[in-house]
């Protein structure tokens, strides 16, 4: 038997996740077209966000790294590569007001192979879940773009600006 705490701390999850997506699942989170830019303000996602953005992100196996072009962007006209050092590397620790943000790198044979969330804002629950949610496509769009390079995702766009800077940290101390 399930204890009633458990059901309603369960359903308090649910419920909030739904309503942090808008009835959106996390693939289909819109993001602001600022690759390294930057928002003013990092609002949850509000009913006049764009619903035919869409953030990349991959959704099943993790993409195939390529390594980055030599401007840093994953993509571009550009056919020199940056090779990056194996090992793994953590980034600085970036505070936002919601909490701090750092992650690592993985690299292998020059590429980057992962990232892993070592601090995300959790200054009350509400971050908590809007950092949870993001980390993953924030994930999947930096082994994309094989850089700091990524989309900021609209309604996590301090968490977003922070980990590509965080990452950013860690590149420069692979880079070769």
């Amino acid at each position: 038997m399930i204890p009633k705490r458990a059901i309603g701390a369960l359903l308090t999850t649910v419920l909030g996740l739904v309503l942090l997506f808008s009835f959106k699942t996390p693939d289909e989170l819109p993001v602001t077209g600022a690759t390294g830019g930057s928002a003013a303000v990092a609002d949850p996602p509000s009913a006049t966000a764009d619903p035919g953005a869409s953030s990349g992100a991959a959704t099943g196996a993790s993409p195939t790294p390529t390594p980055a072009t030599a401007d840093g962007g994953g993509a571009g006209p550009s056919t020199a590569t940056t090779t990056y050092t194996d090992g793994t590397a953590t980034g600085s620790v970036i505070p936002t007001r919601y909490g701090d943000v750092q992650v690592q790198i993985t690299v292998s044979n020059g590429v980057i192979t992962d990232v892993t969330a070592l601090q995300l804002p959790d200054r009350d629950g509400r971050s908590r879940q809007i950092a949870s949610a993001a980390e993953p496509i924030l994930r999947e769009e930096a082994l994309t773009a094989q850089s700091a390079s990524i989309d900021l995702l609209s309604g996590a766009t301090y968490t977003s600006e922070a980990y590509a800077e965080s990452l950013q940290s860690a590149l420069d101390q692979v880079r070769t």
